[in-house]
């Protein structure tokens, strides 16, 4: 079995459709949620006005993946879907890569267009890089705010490493990954 796969999916919906789409896609969410492998989804509309949406789901492995996607409810659920999505883009992830993607931008292709292939992940020593440079700095002045609290140093090691992930976790995840990416992207794109 292979490792957990994610997909991102964008669509364009045709506006004057906004209260079918939304059952639509909620529908299938529904659908999915059955399937097994399934480990969660989520969507959102670019705005209140818009016609681009996005979709992220999860499954436990590439085979549960495919199994949904040759399944009868998904294709009974996007034939439901053919009057109003104009247009869909599609990406597959696995493991820490998704950070390092470049953003969508432009126009979307037609839903009979050829799919279009995400660009290459960089190296994964340019991941690690990337990485040890958010992290470090972030980890080091937590450790330094944390010095002063009484009691701290008299923690288990186990216990300290446990509140430190807990809490730099979602910062690295949600704010300094994405600003050292953004920041390191010329050196992190593949020269082609």
């Amino acid at each position: 079995m292979s490792e957990p796969i994610t997909v991102s999916i964008r669509r364009e919906v045709d506006p004057a459709r906004i209260s079918e789409a939304t059952a639509w896609v909620q529908t299938g969410v529904n659908l999915a949620n059955k399937h097994p492998g399934f480990l969660g989804s989520g969507w959102v509309r670019a705005g209140e006005d818009s016609q681009v949406w996005h979709m992220l789901y999860r499954f436990t492995s590439e085979e549960t993946l495919e199994a949904w996607e040759r399944s009868p409810e998904r294709s009974w659920w996007l034939s439901m879907g053919e009057g109003f999505v104009r247009s869909e883009r599609s990406k597959r992830r696995t493991g820490i890569e998704g950070w390092f993607d470049e953003p969508a931008t432009g126009s979307i292709p037609a839903v009979d267009a050829e799919p279009m292939e995400a660009p290459p992940a960089p190296p994964r020593w340019k991941q690690a890089v990337t990485i040890w440079l958010g992290f470090f700095p972030v980890n080091l002045v937590f450790s330094y705010l944390m010095t002063p609290v009484p009691g701290w140093g008299e923690l288990p090691l186990w216990l300290r490493v446990l509140v430190t992930t807990l809490v730099l976790t979602p910062i690295m995840t949600y704010w300094v990954l994405p600003f050292v990416t953004r920041s390191l992207r010329r050196w992190l794109t593949p020269r082609t």
